[in-house]
């Protein structure tokens, strides 16, 4: 068994099987979904905008590659936010995966996350909104309900 791993030009290891709408790896020389590019900088309305369109089209693992850049690139302030928005797109993966134990974790966690941004969101975020649906989603999750999988509003 080879030891070698998909690396960046930076060295650092990255995997590079492709993977389908929902981030589960596939096959070597499959056709995969495009991903989004790791590691950009983006202004948060282009990171919120680019997030929405993933998320509306069904690709929430990705929707999280882009929320996961903008926690690591934002200011100390506002990164607990980003990184509780990635959980969220995170838990909502693993609930269209139907990992619903998985989902109600990630889904409380990030809820947690973002609650203390409630009282001033920054750059127009739902805070309450999005703590609101996930939470209900860990709970129908939790319960063993069918889990509605349909994406949250990110922006009031």
């Amino acid at each position: 068994m080879s030891t070698d791993r998909d690396r960046d030009a930076e060295g650092r290891a990255r995997n590079a099987r492709p993977r389908d709408a929902l981030g589960r790896p596939l096959p070597y020389g499959e056709r995969g979904e495009d991903r989004a590019p790791e590691g950009v900088v983006r202004a948060p309305a282009q990171s919120l905008t680019e997030a929405q369109a993933l998320l509306d089209a069904g690709r929430p693992f990705h929707a999280h590659e882009v929320l996961e850049d903008a926690w690591k690139s934002a200011p100390e302030p506002e990164r607990e936010l980003w990184r509780g928005l990635a959980q969220l797109a995170v838990g909502l993966t693993h609930a269209a995966r139907g990992n619903a134990r998985g989902a109600a974790t990630l889904l409380d966690r990030g809820a947690g996350t973002i609650a203390p941004f409630a009282a001033a969101p920054p750059h127009g975020i739902d805070v309450r909104g999005l703590a609101e649906w996930a939470r209900s989603l860990a709970a129908d999750a939790a319960a063993g309900r069918d889990l509605d999988v349909r994406p949250p509003r990110l922006r009031g």
